[in-house]
């Protein structure tokens, strides 16, 4: 590649996935089977930027998932599937298509709104059900807000916060029963049911489960290895406390 190539474009990135399909024995070899776990590594780690908030990583987690468009498109023209300009045409239709309010009737009208109309404009395309859309290999807290926003959107929901607060007690009180009657398969049942009621409570509330959920994963880690830290300044052994004395330390990080 000559070095006047301005690395800015997204040509140039085209061009370099085709020296590197021919160049480089690893390259050469990768398929989409291949690349799908890697794609799934490249995600995350873009989340966990984002989670930092470290906007040089965001940028460049976001440089390695556009490699990997780039990376199917190239592996899907080689076949004569389709390319990188097929993917860039294929989702600017969708995004007119989808927003009517924007490009056609140009109307003024409300986030749900336009949530709605982006689901009944799926169904059009030939979608069976609403839910046709969630992947069914999407984790599943994940999943269960998808769900949960998609048949939301077409009205099936409760009417108010407390409805589904009053549900998020009542699949408590059930799990409660099982546990008493210790139906294993039961008691995993309605443990689901509690947990999926609980997502849905916090919708009503305006918190994002999995945010939620990752902002207490890394509160309770750092505590924990705040704990550590001081227990072994303490020169003693963490498996040697017991549960009493490790609360100690614990509450005391308070």
């Amino acid at each position: 590649m000559k070095k006047t190539t301005n690395l800015r474009s997204i040509d140039a990135l085209i061009k370099i996935m085709d020296e590197l399909r021919i160049k480089c024995p690893w390259d050469k070899e990768q398929t989409m089977d291949s690349l799908k776990t890697l794609t799934i590594e490249e995600t995350f780690e873009l989340v966990e930027a984002i989670n930092s908030s470290d906007f040089d990583d965001i940028k460049n987690e976001l440089g390695d998932l556009l490699l990997h468009i780039v990376f199917y498109s190239k592996i899907a023209s080689e076949k004569n599937i389709f390319d990188f300009n097929d993917v860039v045409e294929s989702i600017s239709k969708k995004l007119i298509y989808r927003h009517p309010h924007v490009y056609q009737n140009k109307k003024n009208i409300s986030q749900e709104q336009v949530k709605k109309n982006w689901e009944k404009l799926k169904l059009k395309e030939g979608r069976k059900s609403i839910l046709s859309g969630v992947p069914k290999t999407l984790p599943s807290l994940i999943k269960a807000v998808r769900i949960q926003d998609k048949v939301s959107n077409a009205g099936f929901k409760w009417d108010s916060v407390y409805d589904s607060k009053n549900k998020v007690i009542e699949e408590f009180n059930e799990l409660s029963l099982e546990i008493e009657n210790s139906d294993e398969k039961k008691i995993e049942e309605e443990f689901g049911d509690f947990l999926f009621s609980v997502i849905n409570y916090g919708r009503f509330l305006g918190i994002n489960s999995e945010n939620a959920l990752e902002k207490t994963n890394r509160k309770f880690s750092r505590r924990f290895k705040e704990m550590e830290i001081i227990i072994k300044n303490d020169n003693l052994e963490l498996d040697k406390l017991s549960t009493t004395e490790m609360l100690g330390y614990w509450n005391n990080l308070k």
